[in-house]
């Protein structure tokens, strides 16, 4: 089985730029193991198992909890059973069907 949510994490009234709070999640999400790809818009992060990932973004939470009173976070979940390694296979699948590469963030 496997987990894809894309996380956006974003601590409110820090100004235009949060990308120095942005990156501590990150940085969570990067020792964790777990396979993922930033994006400008958000993070999305691949696990076998609910508590797996959602124990990450929870740590990523706990990070920024430390000096932001207000967090807004959005995400989008989906979970296939029987299927892993889809950050890669979904694009690819999509660059088959359309035969070409096409562009992509480079995870």
């Amino acid at each position: 089985m496997s987990f894809l949510i894309f996380v956006s994490m974003t601590p409110l009234g820090k100004g235009e730029s949060v990308s120095e709070y942005v990156s501590r999640v990150v940085d969570v999400i990067d020792r964790s193991g777990l396979s993922y790809v930033l994006t400008p818009m958000g993070t999305i992060v691949e696990g076998e198992s609910w508590s797996e990932v959602m124990g990450v973004l929870e740590r990523g939470f706990e990070e920024l909890k430390k000096d932001c009173p207000r967090i807004s976070i959005t995400m989008k979940i989906d979970y296939r059973e029987g299927k892993s390694g889809r950050i890669r296979s979904k694009v690819e699948s999509v660059q088959e069907k359309i035969g070409r590469e096409i562009k992509t963030l480079k995870g």
